[in-house]
């Protein structure tokens, strides 16, 4: 994995392989941050990170300058990596250890943007329940966007404020206004 943009530019991470992850490809990552790019001053925003796994995310969001980004996974060893890569990168990245329909439920933050990528395996019923609860709890901005990353076997535009999808690879991003 590597950071694409930003202060750490070409910077290869290296995440323990015993991770239960599936990070998002830099091709995926590349394309996203075109899209978002075109509607946010990064150093302006603040982010939200679900299902953060190694943190990638949140280190492209911090290297391109967002100073308020949390980052959410309920496994001890990827918040310990994502801790350890934020403090060797001198990013400001706020790693919490939870699940993450509990901290939808119980946050009062929000976000200009909340990326969320969870296993590609969970039942749609869970994956209906992330936007459920962001839209329920106001947990976004004005003007901010819930993006949702699953397999393209999984179809989410059934759900209330969905407005579009990306397609890339076998992946796909599904964005909520």
């Amino acid at each position: 994995m590597r950071i694409i943009s930003g202060k750490h530019k070409g910077k290869r991470l290296f995440a323990p392989k015993k991770l239960p992850v599936r990070p998002t490809t830099d091709m995926q990552k590349e394309a996203l941050f075109n899209i978002l790019n075109n509607d946010y001053y990064f150093d302006e925003i603040s982010v939200l990170d679900l299902f953060s796994g190694t943190g990638n995310i949140a280190y492209e969001f911090a290297s391109r300058g967002t100073k308020r980004i949390t980052a959410v996974d309920a496994h001890y060893a990827c918040i310990k990596f994502i801790s350890k890569t934020n403090k060797e990168l001198e990013f400001s990245i706020a790693s919490i250890k939870s699940d993450v329909f509990k901290y939808l439920e119980k946050t009062i933050l929000k976000f200009d943007v909340i990326f969320a990528d969870p296993p590609y395996a969970i039942q749609l019923a869970e994956f209906e329940k992330i936007p459920q609860l962001v839209f329920e709890k106001d947990l976004l901005l004005d003007k901010g966007v819930l993006i949702i990353e699953h397999a393209d076997q999984t179809s989410l535009s059934h759900i209330p404020h969905f407005k579009e999808q990306r397609k890339y690879g076998g992946s796909v991003f599904s964005f909520f206004r």
